[in-house]
């Protein structure tokens, strides 16, 4: 009897046992049928508020940036050709001088004293070869005495000219017009051609040195018009491009440019930074979107269009750039609806709703 009874109460929680585990699966089946219905209807995707621009037509222009450096138009390290005494310096540090001044003198009274020699000498070999030339138009002297006395006179002048510059390499005088920096040296220093005595630098006009992207070779040539931009000063300047480098540097791949800006009143010293900007070619009746709404993938660059209350993704090719807006040569169409805000949200056939069209 005690072993029927254990039998028929394990049989009882082994059923009990079966029934928790199966009742999860049967549970459906034993519902209705409008329960059936409500448990398999899809789930409704919220609506997304965003912006959106109708695409019209507008101009837009390729406009390469970039940076750069100001360039004095000539500058020099002012040195003694010769070495010895300095006796005088002719410049106020800071001043403009004129090409041709003045601006040091070395110790030659050595050399003064020997050309005074030569010139003393000089005068009697003039004497002595209009002499010979009489004698020799009476036929009283040979041709050859009268070229000794000319080769003298000749060789005599030769020494002079020599002396002559050797003197003129005591002398600092300016290459051209510009401002003289600051003086290394002071009267009474010894000076040799390796020591600077100043710094001369032309300040009007000023050079433009900086770079472009190798694919604008061919539209930046000499003439090209430019603007910049520097720290301090709030209107943009105009430049013109005087000189492109005829080799790409293979770095960087950019090309080297200068431009020549006029800086009459001298308002602008070299080596400062400037801020570029080149216009080049304007293309009218454009489709150009705002640059966030592009959206750059492995597979290329995408953006989303307004398609019956959702968003629709639309890979595009593209073609100029600026700062805010960017040219789109393929994939979209004039009157197209593009969805500007909540771009990295969006996915296909998400529902949205247009809040703003006013963002252009």
């Amino acid at each position: 009897m005690n072993k029927n009874v254990r039998f028929f109460v394990n049989l009882a929680i082994l059923a009990l046992l079966v029934g928790v585990i199966a009742y999860p699966k049967v549970r459906p089946l034993l519902q209705g049928s409008s329960s059936d219905e409500t448990s398999f209807q899809p789930r409704q995707r919220p609506s997304l508020s965003v912006s959106g621009h109708v695409l019209l037509p507008e101009s837009i222009r390729d406009e390469v940036r970039s940076t750069g450096t100001l360039l004095p138009d000539e500058e020099v390290d002012l040195a003694f050709e010769t070495s010895g005494k300095v006796v005088g310096i002719y410049f106020q540090e800071g001043s403009h001088v004129q090409e041709g001044d003045l601006l040091a003198k070395m110790n030659d009274r050595h050399l003064q004293a020997q050309l005074q020699k030569l010139q003393a000498q000089r005068r009697l070999l003039v004497e002595r070869e209009f002499r010979q030339r009489s004698l020799l138009e009476r036929d009283a002297i040979s041709q050859e005495a009268y070229d000794q006395a000319v080769t003298e006179l000749e060789t005599l002048d030769a020494d002079i000219e020599l002396l002559e510059a050797r003197i003129a390499e005591t002398e600092v005088r300016a290459p051209f017009d510009g401002i003289v920096g600051l003086r290394y040296l002071s009267e009474g220093s010894y000076a040799s051609p390796n020591t600077r005595l100043a710094r001369l630098i032309k300040l009007s006009p000023l050079k433009l040195e900086f770079s472009v992207p190798e694919r604008y070779a061919g539209e930046i040539t000499p003439g090209f018009p430019i603007s910049f931009r520097v720290d301090g000063v709030l209107n943009a300047m105009d430049a013109e491009v005087y000189a492109v480098n005829p080799e790409v540097d293979e770095r960087t791949r950019t090309i080297r440019v200068r431009a020549l800006y006029e800086n009459v009143d001298e308002e602008l010293k070299p080596g400062r930074f400037v801020s570029i900007a080149m216009q080049l070619s304007e293309t009218v009746d454009a489709i150009a979107i705002p640059s966030e709404a592009l959206i750059p993938e492995m597979e290329g660059d995408r953006v989303f269009v307004y398609r019956s209350g959702q968003a629709q993704p639309i890979y595009v090719r593209t073609g100029i750039r600026t700062e805010d807006k960017v040219q789109i040569l393929d994939g979209l169409t004039f009157g197209d609806t593009l969805l500007t805000t909540g771009v990295l949200q969006l996915r296909q056939g998400l529902p949205v709703v247009l809040n703003n069209m006013n963002d252009e």
